[in-house]
């Protein structure tokens, strides 16, 4: 399971990133000023970092430059919307910037992208029981294969890194198949759902959110 630290000094914030990436299946440690996440750099080892840039005490730019010679990956997330902030962030070797007020969707995306592209992604999902190993691209149900075609993995990885939250079906069919969705590419959500719940039998398990969408349920 990949270690993250949130370093951000606006509690509620920190609170909501917090959640959603716990529910997307990350360990996470929150530090909310600038000297404790120095703190925790020092003494635990982590897979990434999201930081805000205006923090008490070090600020992001410092503790990226703590996190380079571990070669932790790093995304800003940040109030500085203006390009000269972004640019400023991504030259002194951020992965990413996030600009505040994000979508938790959003978050998890590029959270998810981030590791991936530096190599340390998660490989196994678990949820109930069923693992899904995102590097061969397999499903096992109680050790057994699970035949899942390309679209019906990648919606079930969403699920699965998204358990317990309510996914709008526009947001699953962009995050999916891409493009901009319409009424037709919504039933394609629709009718993929209903192959997974039969092919996994997980018809209570993947349930429907009125007027949003679909959520994996916890356990």
């Amino acid at each position: 399971m990949n270690h993250i630290l949130i370093a951000e000094d606006e509690h509620l914030i920190a609170r909501l990133i917090e959640l959603t990436l716990t529910r997307a299946g990350y360990h996470c440690t929150v530090a909310e000023d600038g000297t404790t996440a120095a703190d925790l750099i020092e003494k635990q080892s982590f897979d990434l970092a999201l930081l805000d840039i205006m923090l008490p005490g070090a600020d992001g730019y410092e503790l990226l430059e703590y996190l380079k010679p571990q070669g932790v990956p790093v995304i800003f997330i940040t109030a500085k919307a203006a390009v000269k902030d972004r640019v400023q962030g991504l030259r002194l070797g951020a992965d990413d910037y996030i600009v505040k007020p994000f979508a938790v969707e959003e978050l998890v995306a590029r959270t998810e992208t981030v590791l991936r592209r530096t190599g340390r992604g998660g490989r196994e999902l678990r949820a109930f029981d069923v693992v899904l190993d995102t590097q061969e691209r397999t499903a096992r149900k109680n050790g057994g294969v699970i035949e899942l075609r390309p679209r019906e993995f990648d919606l079930l990885e969403l699920l699965m890194r998204n358990r317990g939250a309510a996914l709008y079906r526009d947001v699953m069919y962009e995050r999916v198949w891409g493009g901009e969705p319409d009424s037709e590419s919504l039933r394609t959500v629709d009718t993929h759902i209903a192959r997974l719940r039969k092919k996994l039998g997980w018809a209570d398990r993947i349930e429907t959110v009125t007027k949003i969408g679909y959520r994996l349920k916890k356990e």
